[in-house]
């Protein structure tokens, strides 16, 4: 097998594939695209001529209307555009919360399951804030720390609003708010069987993220660094892994601290980030939801371009010949 990377994404052909061969594959009509390998255009005659090689670089074009850039993402067969998704705690009040969801262009928040006010029955609801017709609320299980607890929380939250798409978290201890593998483990495979769609928070472990996925996880979620630390990445090379062995979105979850955090987990090819306190705690939340958006938009372009290869010694940009 050899891995080549397609529009931005990794995939794994056979070795010898041809150009005409991966279009058949991916059941592309060869005369209605175009396609460029290692950043030179295959002519079309020799698309059953050109085998493709091990780190090759594709890009397969079409025309569609419009001139909008279409690279959304996909997770449990929903479609979203902004792959930014925001959390709903620790804001000052509901109405910067929402303000600051706007700013960030985010489509999905991160929703805690919470009993209600009985004795104040007046008291603002998140709901009267940001719209659940207008953003997709993701339930989440922060504060669980037994799968038993998690798996009560997100039947109640169907109940609630009818929300299969959840997010699982079920942390070990509360000083570090690390995941708890073997609950974790044992939470997700409840919730698929029970119909959930679950996309979930974990150690940034490529065995424990396969084991998940195996389970039937429909996002993989390792942390950054600790929630709510503003560490960033701590660990890119076994995200990276993480992301490798996927078929599932993986997506960096805790620890983004600022708008090169975000980019970062971009350019390691992650579907999405997740964050909560980068924005809510900054100076100016919507301010900092906007330059989030920026970063996340910023880090998939540069993903997508493909890096410049790393050197250990100078390479001069203009050229020596001729020099005076």
């Amino acid at each position: 097998m050899i891995e080549v990377s397609i529009n931005g994404e990794p995939r794994k052909l056979a070795a010898g594939t041809t150009v005409a061969g991966l279009l058949a594959e991916l059941a592309l009509p060869g005369d209605k695209v175009a396609v460029e390998r290692n950043l030179e255009i295959v002519p079309r005659s020799t698309f059953a001529q050109v085998a493709l090689a091990q780190g090759d670089r594709l890009e397969i074009v079409h025309f569609v209307g419009g001139g909008q850039d279409d690279d959304g993402w996909e997770v449990a067969g929903r479609k979203f555009t902004s792959r930014l998704i925001v959390g709903t705690g620790k804001y000052k009040d509901y109405a910067t919360n929402a303000a600051a969801v706007v700013a960030s262009g985010a489509e999905i928040v991160t929703v805690a399951v919470r009993r209600v006010n009985v004795t104040d029955r007046g008291a603002p609801m998140l709901t009267d804030f940001i719209d659940p017709t207008q953003f997709t609320y993701l339930p989440n299980t922060a504060g669980c720390f037994t799968a038993d607890d998690a798996i009560r929380t997100l039947r109640l939250a169907r109940e609630a609003g009818g929300w299969n798409l959840v997010k699982l978290e079920v942390l070990g201890e509360a000083r570090t708010l690390y995941p708890d593998m073997a609950e974790t483990l044992k939470a997700t495979e409840v919730l698929v069987k029970e119909g959930f769609d679950v996309m979930v928070y974990c150690a940034d472990d490529p065995i424990a993220a396969k084991k998940l996925e195996d389970l039937g996880a429909c996002a993989i979620m390792p942390l950054g660094s600790l929630i709510g630390s503003g560490l960033g990445i701590q660990n890119p090379v076994t995200i990276r892994m993480i992301i490798e062995g996927a078929k599932v979105p993986v997506l960096v979850d805790a620890g983004v601290g600022t708008a090169s955090d975000a980019a970062a987990a971009m350019e390691l090819g992650c579907a999405g980030v997740l964050m909560n306190t980068a924005i809510a705690e900054a100076k100016d939340p919507l301010l900092m939801a906007r330059a989030m958006k920026l970063a996340v938009e910023s880090g998939r372009l540069a993903y997508r371009a493909g890096r410049m290869a790393k050197r250990r010694y100078a390479d001069p940009s203009s050229p020596l010949a001729g020099l005076i």
